[in-house]
């Protein structure tokens, strides 16, 4: 809710000033074509400018994830992610307080979205371990796609509430979602239970027990993220006694996990083009369908409800089938063509165009959700760490870290690409999915031998 707006009020920072009529007490006039819009976006170099904001944002994200996952397995994560949601509504409301303030100096909200961007890395990585702690392998990805339709739906009501006031006072457009997500940081504080056995439940099993129909884990062929010569025990383990409390995995250690590497690969190609519909769909739907600011933004949260049902449907068949890399290559094998028929078909019509969203929507932030939620939990309870689980925090930031360099590229490369035409905007998102498929092919080939060895061997195939 506190990312979306700037996609939002992009297309009031820079817009047709001839097909509005100039106010007769206007006291904020450059020139006869720029009068409505927001100095320094009013120039031709607005896109740039406008990416250069974005890129901020993101730059700062990715850098500060890979560091936030290292203190979110060894601070109280109700403490770390209150402070962090604090932080991000102080910074959202900041930098919608610039056009109250009457700001129009570029660094301004450029070092703002550079705070942004660091705070709300205490975000994901915290979030994912506190789920992670209250439910087992069982049906994680179902459930965590369900879960995770939350980011979607920030996103629809950050749409929603900056397009009130978009055409107006943009600055509340950043200053409500801003004072609720702080708001929602004093609830975190409150009543955010971290551990099941802090309120005497059971703590989920996130392997099989000896007793089940399982792969046996020492094989390397029934375990598609496994090398044969793995060595993570020195990595995972900190201590010999049964009862002593296991460190917190090293940076090294988490990579050394099978299947991080590939994975966080593939999500920096999938948030590339996840994030580059997440901040420049709304002007793209200005610029080609000539859509006002508002009904743009409103428009544009269809494909988050597409993101909804991608998550949720990915997470069931990737249950089903066992298969988490197989059900995210297949999706984002998809998601190409769609794209192309969107940009081509998209803006014929509102039904076409409501439709490719949609879908689009699903196939494009589906392998996303997948990767950033139950793949994550997965490999940071791996079955190679001997039962240490406090390798979920570290393992959720290095994969969405890796994610978000892709994520700050994609904006970028948006905004330098998009003045030689939307074309080749979607080129650029199409091989970036292609890219992220292809990263997976090992993962994947591993998973067809394992549904070979299961059916061979008539046992089901559990463990991954």
């Amino acid at each position: 809710m506190s990312r979306k707006p700037i996609s939002i009020v992009k297309s009031r920072l820079h817009q047709n000033c001839s097909d509005l009529i100039k106010p007769i007490n206007d006291t904020y006039t450059f020139n006869d074509t720029t009068w409505c819009n927001w100095a320094p976006f009013d120039k031709d170099n607005y896109k740039e400018l406008l990416g250069a904001v974005d890129n901020a944002f993101l730059v700062a994200y990715a850098i500060g994830m890979f560091i936030s996952g290292i203190f979110g397995e060894r601070l109280p994560i109700r403490y770390y992610l209150s402070a962090g949601m604090l932080l991000s509504g102080l910074f959202t409301s900041l930098f919608g307080m610039g056009y109250f303030w009457n700001i129009h100096a570029l660094w301004y909200f450029v070092l703002i979205q550079i705070f942004n961007g660091l705070v709300q890395t205490t975000g994901w990585p915290s979030v994912v371990t506190c789920v992670g702690n209250w439910f087992g392998k069982g049906r994680r990805g179902f459930i965590m796609g369900i879960w995770n339709s939350h980011t979607s739906m920030g996103n629809i009501l950050g749409s929603l509430i900056a397009g009130i006031w978009v055409n107006e006072q943009w600055g509340l457009s950043f200053a409500v979602p801003g004072v609720i997500t702080a708001a929602m940081g004093i609830v975190t504080f409150l009543f955010l239970i971290e551990y099941p056995e802090d309120v005497d439940c059971i703590p989920p099993q996130h392997h099989h027990g000896a007793g089940e129909d399982q792969v046996n884990p020492e094989d390397p062929v029934n375990d598609p993220y496994s090398d044969k010569d793995s060595s993570l025990e020195t990595a995972a383990t900190s201590s010999k006694g049964p009862s002593a409390q296991p460190a917190a995995i090293s940076f090294l250690g988490a990579l050394r996990i099978p299947g991080v590497i590939e994975f966080s690969l593939c999500l920096l190609f999938a948030k590339l083009v996840s994030y580059t519909f997440l901040y420049w769909l709304p002007l793209y739907i200005v610029n080609v369908a000539h859509f006002n600011a508002k009904q743009a933004g409103d428009l544009s949260t269809l494909f988050d409800v597409g993101g909804i049902i991608g998550g949720i449907v990915a997470g069931l068949i990737s249950d089903y089938t066992n298969g988490r890399a197989t059900t995210c290559c297949s999706m984002l094998i998809l998601a190409a063509p769609m794209m192309f028929l969107y940009n081509h078909i998209g803006q014929k019509g509102i039904t076409s165009s409501v439709v490719m969203l949609i879908v689009c929507g699903a196939l494009v932030n589906g392998p996303y959700a997948l990767i950033t939620t139950a793949v994550s939990a997965d490999l940071g309870t791996h079955q190679s760490l001997k039962g240490n689980a406090k390798a979920l925090s570290t393992v959720s930031a290095i994969i969405d870290g890796t994610g978000s360099i892709g994520a700050a590229l994609g904006p970028l490369l948006a905004g330098l690409i998009s003045p030689t035409g939307w074309n080749n905007v979607f080129y650029m998102l199409i091989s970036a999915d292609v890219l992220a498929c292809l990263l997976l092919c090992r993962l994947v080939y591993k998973e067809i031998l394992a549904w070979k060895a299961s059916l061979s061997g008539g046992r089901g195939y559990k463990e991954i």
